[in-house]
Formats: C-alpha cells, sequence, structure tokens
C-alpha cells in the first residue's frame, strides 16, 4: 500500500534528519513555519532528498554508482539500485524521488557501516 503524500514527506524529512545526523549536524530544529526544512542554528540544512542541487553532490562524494536494472518484460528499468539498495519508482511520486532518495538511503547505509566499522575496532 502506498502511503499518503504527507506520510511520503514526513519519510523523506526522516532520511534528511537522519543523514543530517551521520553528517555529524546534531542541534536540528524544524519549525511550523517551514516545514520540511531543517534548521541546526540559523542555517537551513540541504533537502538531499527533494532538491537535485543538495543530492547530486552525494554521487560525487561517496562514489556511488547508479544501475538501473531492467527486467525481461519491461524495456526500462522499474528500479534503481545502489549497492544493496533497490528503490522501486512505484514507491515515489516520480523516478527523479526515488533516484534520490536511493542515493540518501546508499549515504545512510555507507556513513552507518563506517561508524559501526569503527566502533568495533575500539
Amino acid at each position: 500500500m502506498r502511503m499518503s503524500d504527507e506520510e511520503y514527506f514526513r519519510s523523506c524529512v526522516a532520511k534528511e534528519r537522519h543523514l543530517a545526523h551521520l553528517l555529524g549536524h546534531h542541534n536540528i530544529e524544524e519549525f511550523y513555519e517551514s516545514a520540511g526544512t531543517l534548521w541546526e542554528g540559523n542555517k537551513a540544512l540541504p533537502k538531499w532528498t527533494r532538491d537535485w542541487k543538495a543530492c547530486g553532490p552525494l554521487l560525487a562524494e561517496y562514489e556511488l554508482a547508479l544501475i538501473f536494472p531492467k527486467d525481461a518484460p519491461h524495456e526500462r528499468s522499474t528500479t534503481v539500485q545502489i549497492g544493496n539498495i533497490v528503490v522501486a519508482y512505484a514507491d515515489h511520486p516520480s523516478k527523479d524521488r526515488a533516484v534520490m532518495v536511493a542515493i540518501v538511503k546508499a549515504v545512510i547505509f555507507h556513513l552507518e557501516h563506517l561508524k559501526n566499522h569503527k566502533s568495533s575496532l575500539a
């Protein structure tokens, strides 16, 4: 079952908050007047799941390889894959949004893996 627009929006903001924490932003707030924008102090944080200007640089910074696997009966891919992360287009309002969410999920996975690896070495 596909989630409502509001649930989808909140899930995107939650992923952005998670990524912001992993990137070292800790005093994050979201104000009623600017719903969907996360703030650290007086600086708005990037909207990684909703804006290519914010999301695009993550591709290069984390050297992510996008794969668009094609199912035999389909001429075009129905998913985007980055490593273990697979995101279906049908779960998002557009292919663009699906790709941005996949990028954010892949970066979160990468950063959590690094964090867990460092803590196991300590």
